[in-house]
C-alpha cells in the first residue's frame, strides 16, 4: 500500500510515523508512504501557499495552486488514487471506512491548516472528506496520522498476533471486553474467574457477553445498528442481570 501524506509539517508527521505498529510497518515495507509540502509547489517568491479569504473575516485560506501541483505529483503515474481532505465537514471516518480504504493502491491525505482549504480544491482534486471526530484541531496531520494508524493494523505482517485486529473494537460493531494481566489481585481488585480456568469456551462466552454489555450501557448510538441473533440477546439479559442494571 502507497500512502501519500499532504501537509505544511512534514517532519510532524515523518516523526510521528516512526513509532510503533506504524513505523515497524514503513521499516518492514507493508506500507510506501511518502509526505508532500505544498509549499515547495508555489509560485509565490516566498513559498507562501495561503491568502485572505473573500468576504473578509479571520484566519488565511490554503491556495488552490499549490495543494493541486501537489496532488497531481502524488497521483501521477498512479494506475489508481484516492484523495482524501481531512475536514471537520467530512463524514465521520469510522471502522467500517478501514476497509475501503486499505483497498486502495495509492491512497492520498491531504491535511488542510489555517482557516481551511479553498473550496474549488476540494471539489476539483479530492473524493471525499474525511473527519475524525466532532470536535476542530488545529490542522489535518493528526487526523491523518490516525487514518494510517488505523489502516495499518489491518494490513497483514503489520501487527504481532494477526487475531489482534481482528479482536479491535468496532471491527464487529461492538466494543471490546476488558482485559487483564499479572497480577491477579491488585488493591482487592481480583481477575474474572472465567479467565483463570482455561475453559477456552467459557472464557470466548464471558468475553463475547462482555462486549454486548459494554456497547449497550457505553455506546447506544453503535448498539442500535446492531441485529442480535438469540445468543445474543440472551448473553446481554445475562451482562444486565450480573451488573444489577435489571
Amino acid at each position: 500500500m502507497r500512502i501519500h501524506i499532504i501537509t505544511l509539517f512534514p517532519d510532524m508527521v515523518s516523526n510521528l510515523a516512526k513509532f510503533g505498529v506504524v513505523g515497524r510497518a514503513i521499516e518492514s515495507n507493508l506500507v510506501d508512504m511518502h509526505v508532500l509540502n505544498p509549499s515547495h509547489f508555489s509560485t509565490d517568491p516566498q513559498g507562501r501557499i495561503d491568502d485572505r479569504p473573500y468576504g473578509g473575516g479571520p484566519g488565511m485560506v490554503m491556495k488552490f495552486e499549490p495543494l493541486q501541483k501537489a496532488i497531481h505529483q502524488a497521483v501521477r503515474n498512479e494506475k489508481s488514487s484516492h484523495v482524501v481532505c481531512l475536514s471537520a465537514q467530512g463524514k465521520l471516518f469510522e471502522q467500517e471506512d478501514v476497509a475501503r480504504l486499505g483497498a486502495c493502491p495509492n491512497l492520498v491525505l491531504v491535511a488542510g491548516r489555517y482557516e481551511g482549504i479553498d473550496e474549488r480544491l476540494i471539489e476539483a482534486e479530492t473524493d471525499e472528506e474525511l473527519s475524525v471526530g466532532n470536535f476542530v484541531v488545529s490542522g489535518g496531520e493528526l487526523p491523518a496520522m490516525l487514518l494510517l494508524d488505523a489502516l495499518i493494523r489491518h494490513i497483514p505482517g503489520a501487527l504481532g498476533h494477526e487475531e489482534s485486529a481482528r479482536q479491535d473494537s468496532f471491527v464487529d460493531g461492538l466494543l471490546d471486553c476488558p482485559h487483564y494481566t499479572r497480577p491477579g489481585s491488585i488493591e482487592g481488585r481480583e481477575v474474572p474467574e472465567v479467565l483463570l480456568g482455561g475453559n477456552h469456551q467459557a472464557i470466548e462466552r464471558w468475553r463475547k457477553k462482555q462486549a454486548l454489555g459494554r456497547t449497550y450501557l457505553r455506546r447506544p448510538d453503535l448498539f442500535v445498528r446492531l441485529e442480535l441473533d438469540e445468543e445474543q440477546q440472551a448473553l446481554l439479559e445475562e451482562y444486565l442481570q450480573e451488573s444489577g442494571v435489571r
